[in-house]
Parts: structure tokens; C-alpha cells; sequence
């Protein structure tokens, strides 16, 4: 007997630019993210040490106080080398146009990208907004300025 533990489900509408889309949805019942899939005609080759912009072939809408984070998969990372440039990618609530990974190829060898190929997975999280005030002194803490490498290594 399986039980959903969810926060209240956050609507997500998407909207098909083209007939390659593969609308992302939840593989297991408890994934974070749902995939990206390549909406390509042709297989693409991504040569070792390039970066490509692949589109997935939707837009998207969602409510203010959430982002997408477009992340890369950890199978394509491990066994090709096959990343985000911008890992983790954030897209806004108020951006409409197509849902597109920019791909980078860290790997030695080329890499090719087959048509609806899941390429990245994209999560939908909760975001606070500062409230900026500028300062003059900034508390005090134990750590300080202490910066890089600061707490041993």
C-alpha cells in the first residue's frame, strides 16, 4: 500500500512548440525531478570539450515563489562526461520561451545525442526572495572572514 507524502502538488502547465516534445513527468513515485528529452530530428554530435544548446520542444508556466532547476543527469555525467556549463540552470517564473539545455561535452570522446534522449532533469522548488538592507557592520561569527579551505580540507 503506497502512500504519497507530497507538498501540495505546485501546477506546472507546459505548452507543445513542436511534435518532438516529450512532456517531462515523474519516473518513480518519489523522484525530485522529472527529465528533458532532446526534441531533435537527427542525432547531434557533441565533440569532446563542446557545448550545445539542445531544446526539449516546450515552454513552460508556473506560479511566482518557485524556479525550475535544470540539472544534469548523473548517468550521462559519469559514464560520457556529458554536463551542464551552467549546472544547476534556474529558469524563472516569468520566462515563456522554450525550455532549451545547454550541454557540454567533458568527456574525451564525441558524444551523440539521439532524437528524445533524456539530456537533464529539471526540479520544481520553492524560492525566497531577500529583503536587501545595506549595512554598515555585518553581525559578528566564529568564522568570520575565514573563506576557502577556512575549516580544514
Amino acid at each position: 500500500m503506497s502512500e504519497s507524502h507530497h507538498a501540495a502538488d505546485v501546477p506546472l502547465r507546459i505548452r507543445r512548440l513542436s511534435p518532438l516534445a516529450t512532456i517531462p513527468a515523474y519516473q518513480t513515485e518519489h523522484a525530485a525531478g522529472m527529465d528533458l528529452h532532446a526534441a531533435i530530428e537527427t542525432p547531434l554530435v557533441l565533440a569532446a570539450g563542446e557545448i550545445l544548446l539542445v531544446p526539449c520542444g516546450f515552454a513552460v508556466a508556473f506560479p511566482p515563489g518557485h524556479e525550475l532547476q535544470v540539472r544534469p543527469r548523473s548517468g550521462l555525467a559519469t559514464k560520457h562526461g556529458i554536463s551542464m556549463p551552467n549546472a544547476p540552470g534556474t529558469v524563472d517564473a516569468d520566462y515563456r520561451g522554450e525550455m532549451k539545455v545547454p550541454l557540454v561535452n567533458l568527456g574525451k570522446a564525441d558524444f551523440t545525442i539521439e532524437p528524445g534522449m533524456r539530456i537533464a532533469q529539471m526540479v520544481l522548488a520553492p524560492i525566497a526572495r531577500a529583503a536587501i538592507e545595506e549595512v554598515d557592520e555585518l553581525d559578528g561569527t566564529g568564522r568570520g572572514e575565514g573563506g576557502f579551505g577556512s575549516t580544514g580540507v
